[in-house]
């Protein structure tokens, strides 16, 4: 009998088929003027593209040019790549510019679907940003799709790291540019570091479309992008605490495999406390506990999450005498990526690599924060479905399930749960033996460098060749995956997230012509090609009357939205597939999650080794597994959020005062109102309201206004004179002030002082917000201890933070007018010392250039040449007697 809620979907639809129904019209429209936009000439597309830019300018809604933009660009993509979208294409470029997540199942074409809205949206003049998860996907896809954009008339960029600086601002004024979510990250607080507007890379945050964006959005959303600058060294620190390590016991630490957290026990406590003054880094009778012990403590903490929470070839691996991190969710190599707050350098101690010293933070932003300053936002992925909530929550994206060009014939089998991990890889290998027998290809999937080297040596001594592609082979990724496909391939893998490559039944052909030319670079190119394609139609049939990819998958990962990653190799654009998901009681996630009764159940059953328990009973408990753990992981990343959203108001609001400083073409006004802000502070301090002038700190007052504005005035007569009350006192320092920059203006002159003024201002905003942002790390470390004291840590954080933002505001003012009223024009003499200094710098300080011709003279009167005693008794320095204006000692004197 059906249920209620299954009942109604079957009567009304459910949402998305809702959604997706919506579309068609839109679709049929756009088909219908597919005849028309043939008739075109390839001019007459490009012109197609001003006729819709005038209209979108002219205030027409991008809605309303939607049909035409698409048909334009189908027709280009037609003529450019010999592609003509599909019709679920249209549909899921429909989706994503309406600003939803468009969930397009692998090998279904989102390279070509993000072409028609970021077109469409390029009408504006504002610019698109296509953003992808590695530089190989932005330089491939921005080369791909710029063909089908410059058939239409727009131009093309791509950002990669360690660009030219003129490149790069070439690329952010395209029409569309393609960037990895790292670099558009990192080039966002660069902006914000530059001293003038023109240097500025990212004018606009108008729309972006994101590739992989569960990767992007989810996985790394609580990653920070961090510019940052060296600290003091502190190796000998790190590794005088590795050593006491080793030494602890179970008894002195508590390991919460759920929460991935390690805590010292009381008992723990006492023994580290006795270790570390012993070691020399405690005073003797000094305490944990003590305010001054909070960076041993630190640090102790970190070693011992280095050492208990890290693990070598599954977290990072140590490459070059480098400690490289390993991204959990795609088995990638993070390179130049480092772990902060000195986590990284306990890893490096625990590995006895060079220890690479702290940096301490310049500028600082997550991909939560970022990616929520686009007007418009909207995502790509084969699995967004399972984190719609945190979508909608955090970002307020709707995901939408975009149907499949041809229906999925793949099969996805229940899984199959052994007692131990050895009965599962056993059972793996003997299914692996079957399949590549008669040509099946296998792609095995697993969680671990580890993991997949041991499944390697297992199959090495079966004798069955195969492919290894994890952090250590990472440069071969592409060559690995698309072999994957051919006739009889064994392909193990370390998580299959985004690897941006489709497996092609019978291999990739593009990847086997470019091999072929390079063997024959002198061959005819063409008879080459439909040679391999040719031979590619006979091992694609073959591969499909073998069953297609087989995915075999070691374990379950704590995200469903992996799992079904993995299952999307199989299958695509549908082609015949199978997966099968292989699990043990031993696994992390069935000994974390997974309940211990199942063990007793299977051991009442009397198993006997070898075999497996198969039910979708169990698939179902094991997805509530997952989906509880998500739920957590969105908890904490909700967590992050709040706390990072306080900081994001404030760094909004001190980048836009930035921005606007630099737009400003005059910043007299700002520095105006902050000096005499600054008096309003000093005169409160020292004459506090309501007060008599007895009670006056003149002598206070009088070196403050010495010390931070300049000002050497008579305070204490001032105070005084009768009838003289503070506020008199104010309007004489505002105005002696305001006389002081007077002069200071008529000495450099306005615009070399407007100059002088902003760039005090935008260096004094940039050093006052990297202490800050210190100061704000610093108490986030700490305050959750309040909830201890029932209060709340985010309400704490929340008022602690606005106030010592109003501190950082107020030193601002102070430090901008104390160092304004410090400029003064150098001296001739000091101008021509920097200039020196300047020169030598450069390398360029050239041999003093030859003194001027003098001027020729009369000479002395009676002067004879031939006569030394008629040249009078000049001294050495004084001028030649002959009247050549030279000195003596360079003219006759060194003759005589």
């Amino acid at each position: 009998m059906l249920g209620i809620g299954t009942l109604a979907k079957k009567v009304f639809g459910t949402p998305n088929d809702r959604k997706v129904k919506a579309t068609r019209p839109l679709i049929a429209k756009i088909n219908a003027l597919e005849p028309e936009f043939e008739k075109l000439s390839d001019e007459g597309l490009k012109g197609k593209t001003e006729e819709l830019r005038k209209r979108a300018l002219g205030g027409e809604s991008l809605d309303d040019l939607l049909p035409e933009a698409f048909a334009n660009v189908r027709e280009a993509a037609k003529r450019a790549l010999g592609l003509r979208a599909f019709d679920t294409q249209l549909m899921g470029g429909t989706f994503l510019h309406q600003g939803n997540i468009s969930e397009m199942k692998t090998g279904e074409g989102k390279t070509l679907v993000a072409t028609f809205p970021a077109y469409l949206n390029a009408l504006t003049g504002k610019g698109v940003h296509v953003v992808t998860v590695n530089e190989y996907l932005a330089k491939r896809d921005s080369e791909w799709m710029s063909r089908v954009f410059a058939a239409l008339g727009m131009t093309t960029g791509v950002i990669y790291s360690n660009q030219p600086e003129a490149e790069k601002m070439a690329a952010y004024q395209c029409d569309v540019t393609y960037a990895t979510n790292n670099e558009l990250g990192f080039d966002y607080l660069r902006d914000n570091m530059k001293p003038s507007l023109d240097q500025v890379f990212q004018k606009h945050h108008n729309f972006a479309i994101v590739d992989e964006v569960d990767s992007i959005l989810i996985d790394e959303a609580r990653t920070p992008l961090i510019i940052s600058g060296p600290a003091e060294d502190r190796s000998a620190l790190y590794e005088a605490i590795d050593k006491l390590i080793p030494s602890l016991t179970e008894d002195h630490f508590e390991l919460d495999e759920k929460t991935r957290g390690v805590t010292y026990t009381e008992e723990g406590n006492e023994f580290l406390e006795h270790a570390l003054q012993q070691a020399g880094m405690l005073e003797e009778g000094a305490s944990l506990y003590d305010p001054e012990s909070t960076t041993v403590v630190h640090h102790v903490n970190q070693a011992l999450r280095a050492h208990k929470l890290f693990t070598r070839d599954k977290d990072y691996i140590v490459r070059d005498g480098n400690v490289v991190l390993i991204d959990e969710f795609t088995g990638r190599m993070m390179a130049g990526r480092r772990l902060s707050d000195g986590l990284h350098q306990a890893i490096e101690a625990k590995e006895g690599v060079k220890i690479q010293p702290e940096n301490t933070t310049l500028a600082s932003v997550t991909f939560q924060n970022y990616f929520r300053l686009y007007e418009k936002l909207s995502g790509m992925t084969g699995t967004a479905m399972t984190e719609a909530e945190e979508f909608a929550e955090i970002y307020g994206l709707g995901v939408v399930e975009v149907p499949t060009n041809r229906p999925i014939a793949r099969v996805d089998e229940d899984d199959q749960v052994f007692r131990t991990a050895k009965e599962k890889y056993e059972a793996m290998i003997a299914e692996t033996k079957v399949a590549h027998a008669k040509g099946q290809p296998v792609l095995l999937g697993t969680t671990s460098i580890e993991k997949s080297e041991l499944l390697s040596h297992m199959l090495q001594k079966e004798g069955i060749p195969h492919n290894v592609l994890n952090a250590r082979h990472h440069e071969q990724e592409a060559q690995i995956v698309a072999d994957a496909g051919r006739l009889g391939a064994v392909t193990i893998a370390t998580n299959m997230a985004g690897r941006g490559t489709d497996i092609k039944l019978g291999g990739n052909v593009e990847f086997k012509v470019m091999e072929a030319i390079e063997a024959d670079p002198e061959g005819d190119h063409a008879a080459i090609r439909a040679r391999i394609e040719a031979e590619h139609a006979a091992d694609e049939e073959a591969v499909k009357q073998a069953g297609g990819l087989f995915v075999i998958a070691s374990e379950r990962h704590e995200s469903r939205r992996i799992d079904n990653q993995l299952r999307g190799r199989s299958g695509r654009q549908g082609d015949p597939g199978r997966t099968s998901f292989y699990l043990s009681l031993e696994d992390d996630l069935m000994r974390i999650f997974g309940s211990e009764r199942l063990d007793k159940v299977l051991s009442s059953l009397g198993m006997k080794e070898g075999e497996a328990i198969v039910h979708p009973w169990v698939n179902k408990s094991l997805e509530r597994a997952q989906a509880k753990v998500e739920g957590r992981n969105f908890d904490m990343r909700k967590n992050v959020l709040k706390f990072d959203d306080v900081m994001n108001d404030q760094r909004k609001v001190v980048f836009a005062q930035r921005r606007e400083i630099m737009a400003a073409t005059d910043s007299h006004e700002i520095v105006t109102d902050m000096r005499h802000e600054v008096i309003d502070d000093l005169i409160d301090l020292h004459m506090p309201p309501k007060t008599y002038a007895e009670q006056w700190n003149t002598a206070g007052l009088q070196a403050d206004v010495r010390e931070k504005l300049g000002l050497d005035v008579p305070v204490a007569e001032w105070a005084a004179e009768e009838g003289v009350d503070d506020e008199h006192i104010r309007e004489r320092l505002v105005e002696a002030s305001d006389k002081l920059m007077a002069e200071k203006m008529d000495a450099f002159g306005p615009e070399a002082m407007g100059n002088i003024e902003k760039q005090v201002l935008l260096q004094a905003i940039d050093a006052k917000w990297r202490e800050h942002l210190l100061t704000l790390e610093h108490l986030r470390s700490v305050v959750g201890f309040r909830g201890y004291a029932q209060r709340d840590p985010l309400n704490e954080y929340k008022n602690e933070s606005f106030q010592l933002f109003e501190t950082m505001l107020d030193s601002l003012r102070e430090t901008v007018t104390q160092q304004l009223s410090r400029v003064r024009p150098l001296t001739e003499e000091e101008q021509r010392e920097m200039l020196m200094q300047m020169a030598a710098r450069q390398g360029i300080l050239q041999r003093p250039a030859a003194a001027p011709e003098p001027t020729v003279e009369e000479p002395l009167e009676g002067f004879v040449e031939e006569d030394p005693s008629t040249w009078g008794n000049p001294s050495r320095n004084d001028k030649c007697p002959c009247g050549s204006g030279k000195k003596f000692k360079h003219c006759h004197g060194s003759l005589a």
